[in-house]
């Protein structure tokens, strides 16, 4: 109990989101539908942890939240010692928008031999 409140304190303090919000009702739908697709990091190929990131945030564009052409799977594994989801997704702060994100995500997956 007190571990999940210390990751929500570092949710907030990262700018991560808190689950459900703002979202469609579809969301988790449409979530589950493409992990189950999906089910490993796109960079590390890890299976642990693995989140549903949108390439452009749905906040900029609410027509893309549930286009899957608009989702990737990224772990917050740290399977190398990163989190694919905050480093390549959010530039190291969940506050910011990578525009680069499939490209840089093409790029360490490469890198990594994947």
């Amino acid at each position: 109990m007190i571990l999940d409140f210390f990751q929500y304190l570092r949710d907030r303090i990262t700018g991560k989101a808190e689950p459900g919000d703002k979202r469609n009702t579809s969301w988790r739908k449409i979530r589950l539908a493409h992990l189950e697709k999906n089910p490993r990091c796109f960079i590390c190929d890890s299976s642990k942890s693995v989140e549903v990131h949108h390439i452009i945030p749905y906040n900029l564009a609410p027509d893309l939240e549930l286009d899957s052409n608009n989702l990737m799977s990224l772990c917050e594994s740290k399977k190398y010692g990163i989190n694919c989801h905050l480093l390549v997704g959010h530039l190291g702060n969940y506050r910011r928008i990578n525009p680069s994100v499939v490209s840089d995500a093409t790029t360490w997956r490469l890198k990594l031999g994947k």
